[in-house]
């Protein structure tokens, strides 16, 4: 059977479906797998053999939707639906109408609200990889928790190491930023981190980030202090990996990095402010003792994904020290 898989957005949703795909990818060689996302994440896809990755826009416009129904609809026997947006549904339906099992995943958006916008309570509630598992299963495939990390890209690997030389020391990742305020550490804090990082000779630090307002961040910082390079926006993402694939640890926010450090084995000290990992959004197999975090604060969280507006104006939840992440380490 050939079955479509539909996740369009974020880098880190995406990146959260590998370990589940993975397991599919080996447990059904014989079945075809269409992962369906936006463009430049089929890196994390290449080294299984029975999937095939589609760029499809993820601002595709209802036009789009008739399209690609029509071009794939033949080929197609089973949907997924990992994204569950309008336009996602309204392409299963159609789907459904040319009598193909569609099956769509449940967020559980509505309970997720009910705890950050009125604070009934904080239970865990199930992770993302247990609820595309879920909608695999009522899709009658059965997954595993087996998936460790990726296999070495022995091309992107010659060009980290060809790049960065033989490593030598200790190699620390660090991604300081996400598309929330909320979900960011402030600056000074940031600094404070890697200057107490670099006092060590023997410790090398990374940092990583997109988009140009951070890109040019992270270069003057790395211009500042010493052995300290950034690879924001200089790299491909199968060569992100791999140099994540050299370094010791990786510290993060509640972003996509914590789940890249996660399809190579790596172990990340993530920082959640505004969110909580217990909504669901923990990268796999990471470790709940790599977690930093405010305890005191009875307003978190109050937010899944990271908001830009305080409802106390002062983002208490970003208050942690430098000292406190450090030590961590």
């Amino acid at each position: 059977m050939t079955y479509l898989i539909i996740r369009l957005a974020t880098l880190g949703n995406v990146a959260m479906t590998v370990p589940v795909v993975a397991s599919l990818s080996r447990r059904y060689p014989n079945d075809k797998f269409i992962i369906a996302s936006k463009k430049k994440l089929g890196a994390m896809f290449r080294s299984m053999p029975n999937v095939e990755f589609r760029e499809v826009d993820n601002h595709l416009g209802w036009r789009g939707v008739w399209e690609i129904y029509k071009a794939w609809r033949d080929e197609i026997d089973a949907v997924i639906d990992l994204q569950r947006l309008p336009r996602t549904l309204v392409f299963g339906a159609l789907m459904r109408l040319s009598g193909k099992q569609v099956t769509r995943v449940h967020y559980g958006r509505i309970r997720k609200h009910l705890i950050t916008a009125l604070g009934l309570g904080l239970k865990p509630l199930p992770t993302e990889f247990e609820r595309y598992q879920d909608a695999f299963r009522r899709a009658g495939l059965e997954t595993d928790n087996e998936f460790t990390a990726l296999p070495v890209n022995k091309e992107a690997a010659k060009v980290v190491q060809k790049r960065f030389g033989k490593k030598d020391g200790r190699w620390i990742g660090l991604a300081p930023f996400a598309k929330s305020r909320s979900n960011m550490l402030p600056y000074r804090v940031t600094k404070d981190i890697i200057e107490m990082l670099t006092k060590d000779e023997q410790t090398h630090v990374f940092l990583f980030g997109a988009g140009e307002i951070e890109c040019e961040m992270l270069r003057q910082w790395s211009s500042v202090f010493p052995r300290t390079k950034s690879v924001a926006g200089s790299l491909k993402l199968e060569e992100e990996l791999e140099l994540m694939r050299q370094l010791d640890v990786m510290i993060c926010m509640d972003s996509a990095n914590q789940h890249l450090s996660s399809l190579v084995g790596l172990r990340a000290i993530s920082i959640w402010c505004a969110t909580h990992p217990m909504i669901g959004f923990q990268g796999w197999k990471q470790r709940s003792e790599d977690i930093v975090q405010r305890h005191d604060l009875r307003c978190r969280p109050c937010s899944c994904h990271g908001t830009n507006h305080c409802r106390y104006g002062n983002f208490a939840c970003r208050q942690i020290e430098a000292e406190t992440i450090v030590q961590q380490i």
